[in-house]
């Protein structure tokens, strides 16, 4: 299994940092590797489905997530999964006195072929973690503005 993180800041109060990420769909902005995003299903919350078009290892995938966690203001949890893998993306957000935290983590357990695959697939899985990373933190300092 794979397992990374990354933490951007913004001055975005929690609960608008929330509301935008809470809406997976807002992936295609700030996920370079989001090709598309379409909900399948729900309003939004725990059990609302989604599938996603994205790149990986330069390969074109869609894998359908399934939230299955919100704590407002706080949490947010996906879980993917298709026969060769399992995913759960996690964001957490916590507000501080001057700044927002945002935790973006992803875990990666892969299946068959592709489990032999692992220590190459840490190289894809941490360019994907980094580029998530800074769309995340433009996006965050786009909000900022907006709600500013």
């Amino acid at each position: 299994m794979i397992e990374l993180q990354r933490t951007v800041y913004t001055e975005a109060p929690a609960e608008a940092v929330f509301t935008y990420l809470a809406d997976f769909g807002n992936a295609e902005d700030w996920d370079p590797n989001a090709v598309s995003v379409h909900r399948l299903s729900g309003d939004g919350g725990v059990g609302t489905e989604y599938r996603v078009e994205s790149m990986f290892a330069g390969r074109s995938t869609e894998l359908d997530y399934r939230v299955t966690d919100l704590e407002p203001h706080n949490l947010i949890r996906l879980r993917g999964q298709k026969k060769s893998i399992t995913a759960v993306d996690t964001i957490t957000i916590v507000e501080g006195t001057a700044r927002t935290a945002v935790t973006y983590a992803v875990a990666f357990d892969f299946k068959g072929v592709l489990a032999i695959a692992e220590p190459v697939l840490k190289i894809a899985v941490r360019r994907l973690l980094n580029q998530g990373g800074q769309g995340l933190s433009r996006e965050l300092q786009r909000l900022e503005r907006a709600v500013g």
